[in-house]
C-alpha cells in the first residue's frame, strides 16, 4: 500500500473569474495557467522535500509555500498556493510523486521522483502513478571544510544580506564568503538552512562546466557543430556548442529571456520544444538570451552524458547535495533544473578558481576553461553593464568594465529568484547568495561583491 498525505485548501477547482464575463481565449489562458500553475507546485514540493530528505534534512509543505511558492510569475502567482496537493510515499518512506488538483475534468500534474535522479514534471493529463517502490538508500557523508569568522565587517555584511541593505524586499536564504578555499561567512535563514534550492539559471553555467568536462574528455570541441537542424543541409547545422553557450545561436526566440513554461511545468520535452526554433540571424552575431541555446549544448554532449552523468561530475567535485532533474523523457533540464545547496555552489567556485583541479590534483575541466567561459567575447547584452562569456556573466565587458571595485576577472552565475556564485580569481574569493526573491525584488549582487571585496582588503594580513 502507497502512502498518501493530502493537504487540501479551501480553493474551488473553478476558473476564478466569472465565465460568462470572459472571452473563450481568456477562458482558455486562464485554464492553461492553471495546469502551469499546478505542475510548478508538484516539482517545487517534490523536489524541495525529496532532496531535503536525501540529504538528511527537512523541508515542510508550509516552508515551500513560504519560500518557493511565493511571489512568482504575476500569472501564477496568485492561484499556485492555493491549489490542493497530495504527497504519495513508498512503503519504504520514500516520496513517489507528489499532485496537484486543477481542474475536475483531468487527472492533476505529477511530479514524479525517480531514485537519485530527482523528480520530473509529467504532461499535463498523465495518469497518477503508483507509489514507486524503491530499494534502500542509505546515502552518504561529507565533511565539511567550514571555518567561519565569528565577528568583524565580512560578518556584518553577510548579516545585512537577510535584512534588506541590498535590495528592498529582497529574500536572502543563505550566503557564504569563501576566501582561499575556506568559508570565513556561512549564514542560512531559519526554516531552510543549507537545504538544496532550486537554482534556475545557474544551471546554465552548470550546463556550460559539464561541457568543459566534455572538452577535457576528448568527447566535443567548442568549434563542432551543435547538431541542430535535420541534415547536413539545413543552415542551423552551422551553429556551433560556442555559439550557444555564447547565446548567440541566431535562432528566434518568443519571449525576451526564453520562458519556457510549456517544457518546465507543462510536461514537454526538451526535444519537444528546444531543438526545433528557426534561424533568423547568422550564428555568432546576434546576442540573445535563451534558454533553449542552454538546452541545446547540453544535447549535443549527450552521448558524453550517457556515459559520465551529471551525478559523476558531482560526486568527483564534492558536491554531493546537488542533483541534476530531467524532464520526463530523460532530457537533462541544465537551463534551470538543477537543485543544489550554497555549499555545493561554493565548491563549484573553488574549482573555478583552481582552474578545474580537484584539491587531489586531477583535472576535470581543459586547461584554461576558466578564461574561456569568462572572456566576454562574441555578441553582447544590450542595455546592461554586465557582459557575457560562455554560460557564465562577467562584470567586464569588451569595452571596459563599469562595476567601480571589482576586478576585471571577476564572472558570475545568476538565477531567478536571486540565485548567485561570484568567482574573482585574483582575490581568491567566491560569493555565494541564495535567495528566493519575488517578482519585483532584486538583491544587488554587484554592490555585496564590491562591499566584500573593499572588506577584504581592510582585513590585516595573518599574523600580522
Amino acid at each position: 500500500m502507497q502512502k498518501t498525505i493530502l493537504a487540501v485548501t479551501a480553493a474551488a477547482l473553478t476558473i476564478a473569474s466569472p465565465a460568462s464575463a470572459q472571452s473563450a481565449q481568456e477562458r482558455l489562458d486562464d485554464r492553461y495557467n492553471r495546469a502551469l500553475a499546478a505542475g510548478y507546485k508538484a516539482l517545487m514540493l517534490c523536489s524541495a522535500i525529496v532532496n531535503a530528505e536525501r540529504n538528511g534534512g527537512l523541508r515542510t509543505p508550509e516552508s515551500i509555500h513560504e519560500w518557493e511558492l511565493t511571489g512568482i510569475y504575476p500569472s501564477l502567482d496568485p492561484i499556485v498556493r492555493e491549489l490542493p496537493f497530495g504527497i504519495a510515499r513508498a512503503p519504504e518512506g520514500q516520496i513517489s510523486h507528489v499532485s496537484v488538483d486543477w481542474a475536475g475534468d483531468l487527472p492533476p500534474r505529477i511530479a514524479r521522483h525517480d531514485l537519485d535522479a530527482g523528480c520530473k514534471v509529467l504532461p499535463i493529463g498523465a495518469a497518477e502513478p503508483e507509489a514507486n517502490r524503491f530499494g534502500n538508500d542509505e546515502g552518504g557523508t561529507i565533511i565539511r571544510s567550514l571555518h567561519p569568522l565569528t565577528e568583524g565587517p565580512l560578518v556584518d555584511l553577510g548579516e545585512s544580506a537577510f535584512e534588506g541593505a541590498y535590495g528592498e524586499g529582497a529574500r536572502t536564504t543563505a550566503v557564504i564568503v569563501q576566501i582561499g578555499g575556506y568559508a570565513a561567512v556561512a549564514e542560512f535563514a531559519d526554516g531552510i538552512g543549507d537545504q538544496p534550492q532550486r537554482t534556475w539559471s545557474v544551471a546554465k553555467s552548470i550546463a556550460a562546466t559539464l561541457v568543459g568536462a566534455a572538452v577535457h574528455h576528448g568527447d566535443v570541441t567548442v568549434g563542432a557543430s551543435a547538431g541542430l537542424g535535420s541534415d547536413e543541409s539545413d543552415p542551423r547545422r552551422a551553429i556551433t556548442i560556442d555559439d550557444v553557450l555564447r547565446m548567440a545561436s541566431g535562432r528566434y526566440s518568443d519571449t525576451p529571456g526564453n520562458r519556457t513554461d510549456p517544457l518546465y511545468w507543462g510536461g514537454t520535452s526538451v526535444t519537444e520544444r528546444a531543438q526545433n526554433w528557426p534561424l533568423i540571424h547568422d550564428p555568432g552575431t546576434i546576442y540573445r538570451y535563451a534558454n533553449n541555446d542552454t538546452l541545446a549544448a547540453v544535447q549535443a554532449i549527450a552521448p558524453f552524458l550517457e556515459k559520465h552523468p551529471p551525478s559523476e561530475f558531482f560526486e568527483q567535485t564534492g558536491m554531493s547535495f546537488t542533483v541534476a532533474e530531467t524532464d520526463w523523457q530523460g532530457n537533462y533540464v541544465l537551463s534551470s533544473q538543477v537543485w543544489s545547496t550554497a555549499t555545493d555552489l561554493a565548491r563549484l567556485g573553488q574549482l573555478y578558481l583552481n582552474d578545474g583541479v580537484l584539491p587531489d590534483g586531477t583535472r576535470i575541466l581543459p586547461e584554461n576553461w576558466r578564461e574561456y567561459v569568462s572572456t566576454p567575447s562574441g555578441p553582447q547584452p544590450e542595455g546592461t553593464d554586465w557582459g557575457y562569456g560562455a554560460g557564465w556573466w562577467t562584470f567586464k565587458r569588451p569595452e571596459g568594465n563599469a562595476f567601480e571595485g571589482i576586478p576585471d576577472d571577476a564572472f558570475a552565475a545568476r538565477g531567478n529568484r536571486g540565485q548567485y556564485l561570484v568567482v574573482v580569481p585574483s582575490k581568491d574569493l567566491v560569493i555565494v547568495r541564495r535567495g528566493e526573491d519575488m517578482v519585483g525584488t532584486r538583491f544587488d549582487i554587484a554592490a555585496f561583491t564590491r562591499d566584500v571585496i573593499a572588506a577584504i582588503d581592510e582585513m590585516p594580513d595573518e599574523g600580522s
